[in-house]
């Protein structure tokens, strides 16, 4: 048998205020557990909104950049990739499309759409890529470059014969 232990003095009032602490700190706690879940899902839906204007802009600039192609064919690109990935995520998409003599630019702006309750509170996408139009060249023009000129001059640290550098 084990032996008693003596009652200690007050422990039932203790016990008394201390009825419904932990319902005082749920309703406390449970708001600001809701409003970070809310936060990682908010931000979750803005990472995806600026993916999917990525992948329309790159989409959207493969279109435009090749030889023969307008911005009119970069524009339609990104609009019917941004139909097929962008509905419910991205608002109110914007594309812009630029094609000089030798690079092609494309920019992509929106929202993300809001699960937070905050008026007035938006969350901004933008997705901008620029790349070299693509265009032919004859061998005389290639061999002129830069690049044979980087050719010409490698060198192999290796005294080997089997790594020289010319091929």
């Amino acid at each position: 048998m084990r032996p008693r232990l003596p009652a200690r003095r007050g422990g039932t009032r203790h016990r008394a205020r201390q009825r419904g602490s932990v319902t005082v700190e749920l309703v406390l706690a449970f708001p600001l557990l809701l409003l970070l879940l809310l936060a990682l899902v908010q931000f979750a839906l803005w990472a995806h909104a600026g993916q999917v204007a990525d992948a329309a802009a790159s989409h959207a600039l493969d279109a435009a950049r090749v030889q023969g192609g307008t911005a009119a064919a970069g524009y339609a690109d990104a609009a019917a990739v941004l139909s097929q990935l962008g509905t419910g995520v991205l608002l109110g998409p914007r594309v812009h499309v630029t094609r000089g003599a030798a690079t092609a630019t494309i920019t992509i702006t929106g929202h993300a759409v809001s699960v937070l309750p905050v008026p007035g509170l938006s969350f901004p996408v933008r997705a901008a890529v620029t790349g070299p139009d693509e265009h032919f060249t004859t061998a005389a023009a290639a061999l002129s470059g830069p690049a044979a000129t980087w050719r010409e001059e490698r060198r192999c640290p290796c005294p080997s014969s089997r790594f020289s550098s010319s091929a």
